[in-house]
């Protein structure tokens, strides 16, 4: 009876609490017929008075709902582990869990918890595990942590912790693994942190941390992890870290240190991460820095160090990422790096390094980013770059180099940003460049080239910066140059161009900067550019140009400087002389009756198409009236970024190219809609959005007119582009890019297709839509909420890049606006929060991020994986079983980056919206591999 009557009362204390959840439903073997021993999450054992008692209770990853403070602890003596991690409880936590006095592991990380805490907690004098990580626990640290002699991992991270780091830590000489990141503490390191002689796992990061690092930190010597980054840590780097022999991820990046590089640095021969960017370090580096062998990542970015880059980085073949830019770095870079087989990011810019570029650049074969600009460097760029096939970015850019660009650079068929600007080039632009279909941006500018431009440059599709001033080019301006998708910057100023300004530049409706200065072109500015709706800068100065200039409110907005020294330009510009009848008119005798004639004709014909318009229109009202099932008619009302004469030409295009709208040209569906595939005259493919009108009008011509308003105001790579859009009396349609490889979630659901989306793919899908979220909501005018991310919503080009698309139910939020909106979005992926409060932010759309991350991972939606999901799951759990895992060294890389997508979707899907990070930070976070996780460890415990 004794037994029953302990037992019954555990389980009753158990069952009060119960009660107090909102969640009950989950723990509905929790009954009082059942006993305590056998509900879930229950471990009991005998006490050795033959009398059953519970030790265990591990309810982690169960979607409990509720108040931690109305557990009775104090009928639970015999309990040893206590996790409730990564549930949904709030509340405070209550000094009477002290009462727990046999306590070895108590867990209630990730939930909602509030309030300070305790100093109680001090008393748990058996407990070896102590995790609150990742709740909103304020307050300071307890000095009473101190008397916890037994703790082995204390991690209190991600909360609102003020305060400094209380020196009676020093006291804990067992412990291995000591995280305090992502809060506010203040102060400096105490001292007495030199007596964890068994600490493995130091992390401090993401605080406000000042004074310097302690020279005690030598003691540590069984550190492996080390990170001081983010903080104000000022001060010089303690010679006594070089003590630390089993150091392997040493990150104190982002900080104000100083002085020197200890040369007992080069004793860490086990470091395989090391980063130091953004402080004030100066002075050479140590000649022997990775003599180990094993460094990967080397982040030196920012500061002020000086002398030759180490030899030692030269026979570093495991290196994969290196930032030395922003420095002063001398020497000959040519022996400075060899082969690197695992070699994929390197930035030397910002130095003063000279030599040549060396050949050795071509054996290394995984390199996808090179930069080298603004050095010393000169000779001629070796064509051995040339045989590096995963190479996307090369910047070369102000340096010295002489001789003619190869021809063989038309073979880097991935590469999409190329830089050689601010060099001595010479020779002409190759043929070849045009070869280059994923180029987006090129920038010659700078270099003494000559010849024209290559007409084969129009190949070039995807470009959208093209920047050659500053040369010897001459010849006319190609009229090509009009069929690109240029949306950022022309700029061909300070060249010979001859000739007049090719009216088709006007097709360019989305580029924002032009510049046409300083050359010899002639004639009129073409009224076409009064379609450039996208023009945020012009520059016609230093022509032969005349003529009146156009008269939209761009142009008559403009500063006189973009038009002076040119021959007799005119118009409503503030500055320039008002055109007047004979300038419009004419330009001399034998010129004027040719300009009566252009003038006379068109208007002439004008009129008659208005006669002829007039007469079909009413013999199609009539004929309407006889038979309501009359063929629609195509050149009906319709307006579009095209301007009036364009869009007729597109509208006219596109019913050609669908023949109506054939079923046959259908390449999906949505709510309202049916988008088809049209491939007009030109050679482009566009992707045709209709919306029919006659059924549910209202709601669809909403969506249509939210679409057209967002399309118009966005730009940017990760975003679908948009060319413009018509309205009819009975459908309305928008012009898309056409994405060749098609939606996101077709291509994860199809078992053949998704087999090629591998681990370094789909990090880079979340990252390109991170990077058009952070657009819409921190770079427009106004905030845009897309409030559909779903995997359908994501479109991928021939290579693999992703595009948001579909804006039907985005919405412009105001500052002034309180966002309370109708339901809208997709079930899966719509915010929690909008099932009872419906009020629209950005952080619905980082909720839907954030759960399509998690498909992307997956290989499938997360469904009910979401309710179990959390850091310390077997990460073979998250991942797309169709995928080989990438374990091997060589991928370990890889894995780290997926391991940090799978941290941040996590972050990004919180059930508290504030507690959601911004997707700008997402979008930092993911764009800068600094931040990846230097080891799953770090923010994985139990991952792998």
């Amino acid at each position: 009876m004794a037994t029953a009557s302990k037992i019954e009362s555990q389980g009753r204390a158990l069952l009060q609490w119960k009660a107090t959840l909102k969640t009950q439903d989950l723990l509905h073997i929790w009954t009082s017929k059942i006993s305590p021993c056998n509900w879930t999450g229950i471990t009991c054992r005998n006490d050795g008075h033959g009398m059953a008692t519970i030790t265990r209770v591990q309810l982690g990853q169960l979607g409990l709902e509720g108040k931690l403070e109305t557990l009775n602890f104090s009928a639970l003596p015999s309990l040893r582990v206590l996790n409730l991690s990564h549930n949904h409880l709030h509340g405070s936590i209550t000094a009477n869990i002290s009462t727990l006095s046999k306590l070895t592991i108590l867990d209630l990380s990730t939930n909602n918890l509030t309030g300070i805490i305790p100093s109680a907690l001090g008393n748990l004098m058996r407990l070896k595990t102590l995790w609150l990580f990742e709740n909103q626990i304020s307050g300071s640290i307890p000095p009473s942590f101190g008397k916890l002699l037994n703790l082995n991992w204390l991690n209190i991270s991600i909360n609102f912790l003020v305060g400094s780091i209380p020196p009676e830590f020093g006291n804990l000489t067992k412990l291995q693994g000591l995280y305090l990141w992502r809060n506010n503490l203040i102060g400096s390191i105490p001292c007495p942190i030199g007596n964890l002689v068994n600490l493995r796992e130091f992390d401090i990061s993401d605080n406000q941390i000042t004074g310097p690092i302690p020279h005690s930190i030598g003691n540590l010597t069984k550190l492996e992890t080390f990170y001081l980054h983010d903080n104000s840590i000022n001060g010089s780097i303690p010679p006594s870290l070089g003590s630390l022999k089993n150091l392997a991820y040493l990150y104190l990046n982002n900080n104000n240190l100083s002085g020197i590089l200890p040369d007992k640095m080069a004793n860490l021969t086990n470091l395989i991460n090391l980063a130091l960017f953004n402080n004030n370090l100066f002075g050479n580096l140590p000649a022997d820095l990775a003599k180990g062998g094993l460094l990967q990542h080397l982040g030196l970015s920012q500061n002020n160090f000086q002398g030759p880059i180490p030899i030692s980085l030269k026979n570093s073949t495991k290196l994969a990422r290196v930032r030395l830019d922003g420095n002063q770095f001398t020497g000959d870079v040519s022996q400075s790096f060899g082969a690197h087989p695992h070699l994929f990011y390197i930035d030397l810019s910002n130095n003063k390094l000279s030599g040549n570029l060396s050949p050795s650049w071509g054996a290394c074969p995984n390199l996808t980013s090179l930069k080298i600009s603004s050095n010393r460097i000169s000779g001629q760029i070796p064509r051995e770059i040339v045989q590096l096939p995963k190479l996307q970015l090369l910047d070369i850019s102000s340096n010295n180099l002489v001789g003619e660009i190869p021809k063989e650079f038309g073979k880097l068929s991935y590469i999409f940003n190329l830089n050689m600007s601010n060099n001595h080039l010479t020779g002409t632009i190759p043929q070849e460049f045009g070869d280059l279909s994923l180029l987006e941006a090129l920038d010659l500018s700078s270099n003494s080239l000559r010849g024209q431009i290559p007409t084969w440059l129009k190949n070039c599709s995807k470009l959208q910066s093209l920047k050659l001033s500053n040369n010897k080019l001459s010849g006319v301006i190609p009229f090509q140059l009009g069929n690109l998708n240029l949306h950022e910057v022309l700029d061909l100023s300070d060249n010979l161009f001859t000739g007049e300004i090719p009216p088709q530049l006007g097709n360019l409706m989305m580029l924002q900067e032009l510049s046409l200065s300083h050359n010899k072109l002639v004639g009129c500015i073409p009224s076409s550019f009064q379609l450039m709706t996208g023009l945020t800068s012009l520059d016609l100065s230093y022509n032969f140009l005349e003529g009146p200039v156009p008269e939209n409110q761009f142009f008559q907005a403009a500063p006189l400087e973009w038009f002076i020294h040119n021959k007799g330009l005119c118009g409503q510009v503030h500055g320039l002389p008002p055109c007047h009848q004979s300038q419009l008119v004419s330009k001399g005798d034998v010129e004027k009756h040719h300009k009566i004639i252009i003038l006379i004709v068109p208007l002439t014909f004008g009129i008659l198409l208005l006669i002829i318009g007039v007469s079909v229109l009413l013999y199609y009202k009539r004929k309407k009236s006889i038979a309501s099932d009359t063929k629609e008619e195509f050149d009906e009302h319709f307006f579009s970024i095209w301007g009036v004469n364009h869009g007729k030409k597109a509208y006219k295009e596109i019913i050609r190219a669908t023949e109506n709208f054939d079923e046959k040209y259908q390449i999906g569906t949505g709510a309202c809609s049916i988008v088809y595939k049209a491939t007009i005259s030109s050679g482009v493919t566009l992707a045709i959005k209709k919306i029919q009108k006659e059924e549910e009008a209202q709601v669809n011509e909403q969506a249509f007119q939210n679409e057209v308003h967002a399309s118009i105001e966005i730009r940017h790579r990760n975003i679908v582009r948009f060319y413009g859009f018509c309205s009819t009396d009975k459908f309305s349609f928008l012009a898309y890019e056409y994405m060749e490889r098609g939606c996101l979630g077709a291509t994860l659901r199809s078992e053949q297709v998704a087999m090629k989306l591998d681990w370094i793919k789909r990090v880079g899908i979340v990252r390109d839509i991170a990077q058009a979220l952070s657009y819409l909501h921190h770079d427009c005018n106004s905030p845009i909420v897309h409030r559909d991310i779903t995997s359908n919503n994501i479109l991928l080009d021939e290579e693999y890049k992703a595009c948001v698309a579909d804006f039907g139910i985005s919405r412009l939020l105001k500052p002034d606006s309180s966002h309370w909106s109708l339901l809208a979005g997709t079930y899966g992926y719509m915010a929690p929060e909008l099932a009872f409060v419906m009020r629209v932010t950005e952080k619905c759309d980082v909720y839907s991020f954030g759960i399509v991350a998690l498909e992307v991972i997956h290989g499938m939606h997360p469904g009910d994986l979401l309710s179990n999901l959390s850091l310390s799951m077997l990460v073979k759990d998250i991942l797309d079983p169709r995928l080989p895992l990438p374990l091997h060294i060589a991928d370990q890389v890889t894995m780290n980056q997926v391991l940090f997508v799978i941290l941040i979707a996590m972050h990004c899907i919180n059930a508290d919206p504030q507690a959601r990070p911004t997707m700008q930070q997402v979008s930092e976070r993911l764009s800068s591999p600094n931040t990846y996780p230097s080891s799953p460890h770090k923010h994985c415990a139990n991952a792998c």
